[in-house]
């Protein structure tokens, strides 16, 4: 058995260099306020058409403790939660919001610590009428996700790393960090020379 919660010793950027750009969100995805905490967790995930917030309303009430609320939307003109939302998903336990889309309220967000990943702000509320499934996959930041991926966001972005493969992922992420740890900078520098030269001389460069 994987321990989820392990993942958040892992940056993104080791997840990025395992998994390659496919699994990683674009840039526009990106934490709403400074020194919010890594986060990882199986994602919880929800589609709301472009104006309508109802499905993620209904997602902070079903969502199990430790998830990840992912969304997709991709609208810029409504604010798919605010502030009490943000509280309420955090009482139930919820790790974070990840979504495709903007909300409103940040400084409420801020103040709560909650950590809400998305493209920005807007002060204007969506509706609530429009019925999607949960848990169905998504598309958020550019990449495909599925219910119960597993969603590790930090201050570098958001990596989605497939349930299937979290087996193969977390021990090779491990060793990666153990590996650097070990190294000095010294014996990075060394062979990072060695390295960039060997590919100027591949690459015809003789200055």
């Amino acid at each position: 058995m994987i321990d989820v919660s392990a993942l958040r010793s892992v940056p993104t950027t080791t997840l990025a260099d395992l998994l390659g750009r496919a699994q990683v969100m674009d840039i526009g995805v990106r934490p709403l306020w400074t020194g919010a905490p890594r986060v990882a967790g199986p994602a919880f995930t929800v589609r709301c058409p472009a104006g309508d917030n109802l499905m993620l309303h209904a997602a902070i009430h079903r969502a199990q403790p430790g998830s990840v609320v992912v969304v997709e939307s991709g609208d810029l003109d409504h604010a798919l939660a605010g502030g009490n939302v943000c509280a309420v998903a955090q009482r139930r336990g919820v790790a974070a919001f990840v979504l495709d889309g903007v909300i409103r309220d940040l400084g409420e967000v801020r103040a709560l610590g909650f950590p809400v990943f998305a493209r920005g702000v807007i002060p204007i509320p969506g509706a609530k009428a429009a019925v999607t499934p949960l848990n169905e996959r998504v598309r958020c930041g550019g990449v495909a996700v599925d219910s119960g991926d597993l969603v590790v966001a930090d201050e570098e972005g958001v990596v989605v790393v497939p349930a299937a493969r979290l087996q193969e992922i977390l021990p090779a992420a491990r060793a990666r960090l153990d590996k650097e740890a070990a190294e000095s900078l010294d014996d990075w520098e060394a062979a990072h020379r060695t390295r960039i030269d060997a590919l100027l001389r591949q690459n015809g460069f003789t200055g």
